[in-house]
């Protein structure tokens, strides 16, 4: 026994340890400090932190964490009754099916390409983060026929977005869901959480089905990211004042590490030297 652990311990990459645990707890501090959308910062974090050599790796393990850290979220949220859940079960569901579609696609595609439309996509979120607004919304909103079948169709939407990209698409989710039912934003925040977790663990098992999970680097990503929940959420309560401002840092930033992402790939720095 001594044997077999002194050779894990020889074996064991500290560094990189240390470096999941640093990423996973940014990424943490970020979701508890400003809300859904934190985790689009994963899949960079693990290729150019970390050091995943796979673009592919890289979705189906920030997938896992995107996961688990939507079921934490959602069960506080619960608790504050601040979830519609025959919605989010119908739009869940809908964006099963999507995010399965979405993630299929994702794997046959090209690494670079896909790092690249990631990246653009970090950009996109980034400026309709800087103009968002709350929805006041009608609280009473439930499932009805009436909204049943918008639901549906964007939840489906939502979810094959989410799927291709390996995300958990709460910046999709939360407009959606005020699109289709009219709920207040706190709500949909709260609703969309179902879908986030839902969507995670179906391009999670998706990827992880070709072997496209680094199950390790995944549960430390994991253990890192609810100290720095932990941390956000707390930071969260004392500058509550400056919400509207955090937000617009944090869009910043997700616009900065998008545009690096771009630059790092061919396709990307062939766009951007022809924009510039």
């Amino acid at each position: 026994m001594s044997v077999a652990w002194d050779l894990f311990v020889a074996q064991f990459n500290w560094v990189q340890a240390a470096l999941v645990l640093g990423s996973g707890s940014l990424v943490g501090f970020s979701l508890g400090l400003v809300g859904g959308g934190g985790s689009i910062l994963a899949t960079p974090l693990l290729l150019y932190v970390v050091g995943i050599a796979s673009p592919h790796v890289a979705i189906g393990t920030s997938a896992v964490a995107v996961a688990l850290n939507a079921l934490v979220n959602l069960i506080s949220h619960a608790r504050h009754n601040n979830v519609k859940w025959p919605c989010g079960l119908l739009f869940a569901g809908a964006g099963v099916v999507g995010a399965f579609g979405g993630s299929s696609l994702g794997k046959a595609m090209d690494g670079q390409a896909l790092i690249a439309l990631f990246a653009t996509l970090m950009i996109v979120i980034g400026v309709l983060t800087l103009v968002r607004r709350a929805h006041e919304g009608k609280p009473l909103v439930r499932l009805s026929r009436g909204n049943a079948a918008s639901i549906f169709f964007v939840g489906l939407g939502a979810g094959c977005l989410s799927g291709f990209f390996g995300i958990g698409g709460g910046f999709l989710i939360v407009p959606g869901l005020i699109l289709a039912t009219g709920m207040p934003t706190l709500y949909a925040v709260g609703t969309s959480l179902i879908a986030v977790a839902a969507f995670g663990a179906t391009t999670a098992v998706n990827y992880a089905a070709s072997g496209l999970v680094d199950w390790p680097i995944a549960a430390l990503f994991v253990a890192g990211g609810a100290l720095g929940g932990w941390l956000g959420a707390r930071a969260a309560a004392r500058l509550s004042l400056l919400a509207g401002a955090l937000d617009n840092v944090f869009a910043i930033v997700v616009i900065a590490v998008g545009l690096y992402v771009l630059a790092r790939t061919p396709l990307g720095a062939r766009l951007l030297i022809a924009f510039f």
